[in-house]
């Protein structure tokens, strides 16, 4: 069979599993490749001693890799913005293929990329990137090729939801980030995770690859975690609901939506039992209905076995010499249709707001009052006695599905009441219908 060399750049967790996967497993995967996948060179800041590179060229300087005139497909697995894109856009001006697992590179410089790629005749592939192990990008560029999706909505960062689900047992939002951060599963800044950006670069290269779409992350509304409280996620149960940080992309006639929020949704939805640290996408096409993709979002070998499937698959084009091959972003480039981001005022969902009402007669009466001024439905309240301190009670009421720009108003001119106390905590709700 013949050979192909790939080069590793980076040498970290993900690094390090694509390498010790791609070494145990080359029989297999040359069997499924049809050709002899060969790692020649690894680049990284530092070695590991815990890794045998055998005869494998190793050097610290990431360059070599993508300089290298053996190395046919380089494996950029170094994270962040603008070196990875200089590595990625040197390696394609190179003549070399690209795999990658950098979901910030392709949602912030997809679009540019993938054009030098196009011009050059060479692959970027980019399956890690989205959801660690789970093949959802395959799915939807590949399975669902017969399919209009419609909507897309996803558990898409392991960290948030490990910190929702601990927080169930009515652990404090600061305690349970803290053991995340102890056991590896957030960054000592936690920022990217816990405010949604990481399920942000997820969800716009999700929606682009659903919808056809260029990408565009700056166009992606993003909400945090920080501010939901246990007294929100127990009350949520009792409505029939868990709270989840979902990425949802919907199509709809004016446009699409992009994302990425708290969100109330069923108890007996199969999304609302994924918990910890795994990651679940749902995606809706008007064929085949729903269906879910569920397992491991990150770790060395999950995201390893991603990283492999492309490399598999960009072998396979080098070893045959074919110029056949799926469309970056499923569709080819004449294809994607530049369709508007609607602003967040325009989406649409059901509300749980948590209001903070002074303990006296006719306060619920105002409430309800404004919000049917707003046009806005209220198909459940919570209000109990028992919670009444310092004369004040909380009020939770759940809404039928009104635009955001209603509930805003509304909002405004709650917090406006004398008999309100605060600001009223607001979380969407879906049903996925």
């Amino acid at each position: 069979m013949k050979d192909v060399n790939v080069g590793i750049c980076g040498l970290g967790t993900v690094g390090g599993g694509t390498f010790n996967v791609l070494t145990r497993n080359a029989a297999i995967i040359a069997g499924r490749a049809g050709c002899n996948i060969r790692i020649t060179r690894v680049a990284s800041r530092r070695s590991r001693d815990d890794i045998d590179l055998g005869s494998v060229a190793f050097s610290t300087e990431i360059f070599d890799v993508v300089n290298d005139p053996e190395v046919n497909v380089v494996v950029e697995l170094i994270g962040g913005y603008e070196t990875a894109r200089e590595l990625v856009l040197s390696a394609i001006r190179n003549g070399k293929h690209v795999v990658t697992a950098n979901k910030a590179l392709i949602a912030v410089h997809g679009n540019e990329i993938f054009d030098a790629a196009e011009k050059a005749g060479v692959v970027v592939a980019y399956e890690a990137g989205v959801a660690g192990g789970i093949p959802v990008m395959k799915a939807i560029r590949e399975g669902l090729a017969g399919n209009r999706i419609d909507w897309i909505a996803g558990i898409i960062n392991g960290t948030g939801n490990y910190i929702l689900t601990e927080m169930r047992a009515g652990r404090p939002f600061a305690e349970v980030l803290k053991e995340a951060q102890d056991l590896g599963y957030a960054e000592a800044d936690p920022t990217f995770d816990v405010e949604g950006i990481d399920a942000a670069h997820k969800l716009t290269i999700l929606a682009s690859a659903g919808f056809g779409v260029p990408l565009q992350f700056e166009k992606a509304f993003t909400e945090g975690i920080s501010q939901i409280t246990p007294y929100d996620i127990a009350h949520a149960e009792q409505l029939g609901y868990r709270i989840k940080h979902l990425g949802i992309a919907r199509r709809r006639e004016e446009g699409i939506e992009l994302r990425v929020h708290p969100t109330l949704v069923p108890q007996s939805h199969l999304i609302a039992q994924v918990d910890g640290v795994l990651n679940a996408v749902l995606v809706d096409g008007d064929a085949v209905g729903q269906t879910m993709y569920y397992g491991p979002g990150a770790g060395d070998e999950a995201t390893a076995s991603a990283v492999i499937a492309d490399v598999v698959d960009v072998a396979r084009i080098v070893a045959s010499e074919s110029s056949l091959r799926v469309p970056y972003l499923g569709f080819v480039p004449g294809a994607l249709d530049d369709l508007n981001v609607l602003s967040m005022e325009d989406i649409q969902s059901a509300y749980f707001l948590r209001i903070t009402a002074l303990d006296r007669p006719g306060v619920l009466a105002k409430i309800a009052s404004i919000l049917s001024e707003h046009g806005i439905n209220i198909e459940s309240i919570m209000q109990k006695e028992s919670e009444v301190k310092d004369g004040r009670i909380p009020i939770i009421i759940l809404t039928h599905t009104v635009q955001e720009r209603q509930i805003n108003r509304a909002i405004e001119e709650l917090e406006l009441l004398s008999d309100t106390d605060g600001p009223v905590v607001r979380i969407r709700a879906e049903n996925f219908n």
